[in-house]
C-alpha cells in the first residue's frame, strides 16, 4: 500500500457500471483508501486477500446480486459495514437490503453529497463497531485472567484445607494404632465409588471431607472407653454411639464442611433403619454417607488387625453383597461391584504408600486440644 494511503479507511465499491465505480472513485479516493470491483464475484475475491471497513455496492449486477452478496461478505468480514446503492426507488428494495445485512441505502441518482454523508455515517458504524468488539475482547480477557487467578487461589486455599484436614484425620488415629491410615484408605475407597456413581465436583469434596473426618467426634469419647481392651458394657457402648453426633457439633457453623458434618453424623446409620444415632433408613440418608459406609465396611474387612487378618476381596464383596438393602444401599453395593477388583487393590497400595507421608504431630500438644484449634482456625 502507498505511503500514503496508511492509515485511511480502506472502501471497496463494487458495481457493474464502469461509470459510477469511476464516479465514486473519484468522489472518495482523496479521503480513503478506495479499491473498484465489477461484480459480486470479484468483490468477495477481493475480500479473501484484503480488508476493507466499507463495501459500497449496487443491489442489481449481472451474475451474484449485491443482495445475495452481502451475507457473504458479513460472513468473512464480520467487522465491515455495506452500503447498497440502486436505482429501484422502493421502499420494498431498500427493506430487503436492510434486511440483508446492509447498513444504509442510497438510491439513483445520488446527490454527491448525500454519498459523502452515507460513508462518514458508515464509517462512524464501523468504528464503533470495532471498539464494542475490541472492549468485549478485552473484557473477556480480564474474566478470563481473573478467574484463572479466583481458581489458582481457590485451589491454594482448598489445598490447605485438605492439608489441614489430613493432618486432623493423623492426629486423630494417634489414639488408636489399629486404624493408622484407616482414613486415608477409606477417603481413597469413597472416593472411587463417588466416580462411579457420576457425583458432581461440590459432592465429591464432600464425601472426601467427610470420609476423612467421619471419627472426629471421638474427641468427645473417653479415652477409657475409647482404648479400652476388653468389651465395652452398654452402658459405655451408649457414650460411644454418640460420637457422631459429638462430630457434626465439632463441624458446625464451618460452612465449607456443611456437606461432610452430614457424613461425620450419618455414616453408622444403616439402610434398613437399624443404625445410630438417628435411626435413619433409605433415602433419609445422605447419600455420601451411604457411599461411605460401603467403603468403611470393605476396608474394615481387608485390613490385617492384631486379633485376625484382613479377608480376601472376594469374601469381603460377598459380605457387601448379603447386607444391601439391610445394611447398605443396594445401589452403592451395585457401584461397587461395577468397579474392577484390580482398581480396589492399586488404591490400597497406593494408600500405604502415602501413609509414609502422614505428617507427624507435636508430642507437646494434646490431640483434642489441637483438633480444636485447627477446627476453630478453619472456621474463622
Amino acid at each position: 500500500m502507498p505511503e500514503e494511503n496508511r492509515g485511511k479507511a480502506r472502501i471497496l465499491v463494487v458495481d457493474d457500471e464502469p461509470e459510477i465505480r469511476e464516479v465514486l472513485h473519484a468522489l472518495l479516493s482523496g479521503d480513503y483508501f478506495c479499491e473498484l470491483a465489477g461484480s459480486a464475484e470479484e468483490a468477495l475475491s477481493l475480500l479473501r486477500s484484503k480488508e476493507f471497513d466499507l463495501i459500497i455496492s449496487d443491489i442489481m449486477m449481472s451474475g451474484m446480486s449485491g443482495l445475495e452478496m452481502v451475507p457473504k461478505v458479513l460472513a468473512s468480514a464480520p467487522d465491515a459495514v455495506v452500503v447498497m446503492i440502486s436505482g429501484v426507488q422502493t421502499i420494498e428494495s431498500a427493506i430487503k437490503a436492510l434486511r440483508a445485512g446492509a447498513f444504509d441505502y442510497i438510491m439513483k441518482p445520488f446527490d454527491l453529497r448525500q454519498v459523502e454523508a452515507a460513508v462518514k455515517r458508515a464509517l462512524e458504524h464501523h468504528d464503533l463497531r470495532v471498539a464494542k468488539r475490541l472492549y468485549e475482547n478485552h473484557l473477556e480477557e480480564l474474566v478470563r485472567e481473573r478467574t484463572e487467578q479466583l481458581d489458582d487461589a481457590l485451589a491454594s486455599v482448598e489445598d490447605a484445607y485438605r492439608a489441614t484436614l489430613k493432618a486432623l484425620a493423623h492426629a486423630l488415629e494417634t489414639r488408636d494404632a489399629e486404624t493408622h491410615g484407616h482414613s486415608e484408605r477409606v477417603v481413597t475407597f469413597s472416593l472411587r465409588l463417588g466416580r462411579e456413581l457420576g457425583l458432581k465436583a461440590e459432592q465429591m469434596r464432600s464425601l472426601e471431607f467427610g470420609s476423612l473426618l467421619h471419627d472426629i467426634g471421638k474427641i468427645g469419647v473417653p479415652d477409657a472407653i475409647l482404648r479400652k481392651p476388653a468389651k465395652l458394657t452398654e452402658e459405655e457402648w451408649v457414650k460411644m454411639r454418640q460420637h457422631p453426633l459429638h462430630g457434626q457439633a465439632i463441624l458446625r457453623g464451618i460452612e465449607f464442611l456443611e456437606g461432610a458434618a452430614r457424613v461425620v453424623a450419618q455414616h453408622h446409620e444403616k439402610w434398613d433403619g437399624s443404625g445410630y444415632p438417628l435411626g435413619l433408613r433409605g433415602e433419609e440418608i445422605d447419600l455420601n454417607a451411604r457411599i461411605f459406609a460401603v467403603a468403611d465396611a470393605f476396608d474394615a474387612m481387608t485390613s490385617d488387625r492384631v486379633y485376625r487378618k484382613g479377608k480376601p476381596y472376594e469374601q469381603a464383596a460377598e459380605e457387601l453383597g448379603l447386607f444391601a438393602g439391610k445394611q447398605f444401599d443396594p445401589q452403592v453395593v451395585e457401584a461397587f461391584k461395577r468397579v474392577p477388583r484390580e482398581d480396589w487393590d492399586d488404591l490400597r497400595r497406593r494408600s500405604l504408600i502415602k501413609k509414609q507421608d502422614d505428617v507427624p504431630q507435636p508430642a507437646h500438644r494434646s490431640v483434642p486440644a489441637m483438633l480444636k484449634e485447627n477446627l476453630t482456625a478453619l472456621a474463622s
